[in-house]
């Protein structure tokens, strides 16, 4: 049978992908740019990839027609302040494309919605549902509250709070209600769902066994990791103020934190456990899932993160178009050593960034990092997924990486700092030597006076960095 997932380089769909595999089905994956997508070799005979963007009808041909299951995975809330429309053509451009085929069963993965008084966020998810139940085939729509796992939103701005801060000065939404769920169990829900004719047509809440306020769940995360925390909530704090206390002290982005601030206002708990009976799905609890989670964060076996999807940082298109490093008009800072041991320089530069860091003058990245998240941008926040492991479209840093090839010893970064202008950086091995390039493309005049104002810093730190990765 052929299955088509949506949203397959996102957090939920890398981790579906294999388990879909795993059960026989060919997958056929619909993503937006071919070279952020690498899936794991043993996966490659099983699938089909196929370039798509539900807001381009032309690009709407390249799904097959003989699909006969979907997943719907697939949200816009921090790409855009207009979300809900561009949610909505996607919907409907979705539903009119498998309409045309014998598609039998569409599962969507959506948030829990049981409020009046549904956030901004909320409504458009309500909103999609509600397109995608007009099709032809089978519906079925598994709403969850906050999922917990290596790499997930949630676990990652819980993780940043506690682990940051001893004393907590919180907003009043600290005690707001809600329901968390393991990503294993969310897993496992969305494929025992699949073809399951007693969920057809229908919508089902799902999670774990324990209802918490978002202060509970922060101090039961301290107690796991053996922490002491003291949280005090203030009951003046606005939803803007709420958004610069998460985007300063966590990895998130502002946009993305703003969103989170209206939706953490509203209670999401279950309305029953009736898809636990008819899939036969036992939930763990929260502090099980903390655990498990980092197991897999100790043992490096973290599959995906949010920080990984584009909208974590400048690129809100495909890769391609970043690709090409421009020559006209640019400044440029190239400088070649001999190296001495293929494999080593090609170790040490797979390791760059996150908890290696950049080998030389690392204060001076720290202060960069600390002036673009002062700025509103990334930050040296988001870190890197795997320790030496980099497929492009991943986050190092303030970098995005748009191409990674050790067959061919060549690695490219595109910034994602605050920038008057666009910058990249490629690290290559032609024979025995590192070509290690920085190219600053200005934007008029401003951009001009900062590329000649950091000369000095750059002389400093991209001297000291290749000199270290030869070494």
């Amino acid at each position: 049978m052929k299955i088509l997932l949506t949203g397959a380089t996102g957090y939920i769909g890398k981790r579906l992908l294999p388990v879909l595999v795993h059960k026989g089905y060919t997958v056929v994956c619909c993503v937006r740019d071919k070279n952020r997508f690498s899936p794991p070799e043993p996966l490659l005979k099983n699938i089909e990839v196929v370039e798509v963007d539900f807001l381009d009808e032309k690009t709407l041909e390249n799904i097959p027609a003989d699909i006969d299951g979907a997943y719907y995975l697939m949200h816009s809330m921090s790409t855009s302040t207009e979300y809900e429309e561009m949610e909505m053509k996607t919907a409907r451009n979705f539903r009119e494309t498998l309409d045309k085929g014998k598609t039998k069963h569409v599962v969507y993965l959506s948030g829990i919605i049981n409020e009046e008084n549904l956030s901004k966020h909320l409504a458009s998810r309500k909103a999609v549902e509600e397109e995608l139940g007009k099709g032809k085939y089978h519906f079925t729509t598994l709403r969850a509250g906050i999922i917990i796992g290596s790499g997930s939103a949630s676990f990652e701005i819980i993780r940043d709070l506690v682990e940051k801060l001893p004393v907590m000065i919180a907003p009043r939404w600290l005690n707001t209600r809600c329901q968390p769920i393991a990503i294993k169990d969310v897993i496992t829900f969305l494929d025992a769902t699949l073809f399951e004719e007693k969920t057809y047509d229908r919508n089902f809440d799902i999670g774990g066994p324990d209802i918490l306020t978002y202060k509970e769940m922060l101090l039961g995360f301290a107690r796991v990791r053996g922490l002491k925390r003291r949280i005090g909530i203030v009951p003046v704090m606005t939803p803007k103020l709420s958004s610069y206390w998460l985007y300063f002290i966590t990895s998130t982005s502002y946009r993305l934190a703003t969103s989170l601030v209206n939706s953490m206002k509203v209670e999401v708990v279950a309305r029953n456990d009736e898809i636990n009976h008819i899939l036969d799905v036992t939930p763990m609890d929260y502090e099980t899932s903390l655990r498990r989670t980092f197991s897999a964060i100790e043992t490096n076996e973290v599959v995906s993160s949010w920080k990984d999807s584009l909208i974590s940082g400048r690129i809100n298109q495909s890769l391609s178009a970043f690709i090409n490093v421009p020559t006209n008009g640019c400044f440029v800072d190239q400088r070649v050593r001999k190296i001495r041991d293929r494999q080593r320089t090609l170790d040490a530069i797979w390791r760059i960034g996150g908890q290696t860091g950049w080998y030389y003058a690392s204060w001076l990245w720290k202060i960069r990092g600390t002036l673009d998240k002062f700025s509103g941008g990334v930050g040296l926040r988001r870190g890197r997924t795997h320790p030496d492991r980099i497929d492009p479209g991943d986050s190092v840093d303030f970098w995005r990486v748009l191409y990674a090839s050790r067959k061919e010893g060549r690695l490219l970064l595109f910034a994602e700092m605050k920038l008057p202008g666009e910058a990249w950086l490629e690290f290559k091995i032609v024979d025995d030597k590192l070509y290690q390039t920085a190219t600053f493309r200005p934007k008029g005049l401003w951009g001009r006076m900062y590329w000649y104002s950091v000369v000095p810093l750059h002389h400093i730190i991209f001297r000291g960095l290749i000199d270290q990765l030869v070494k």
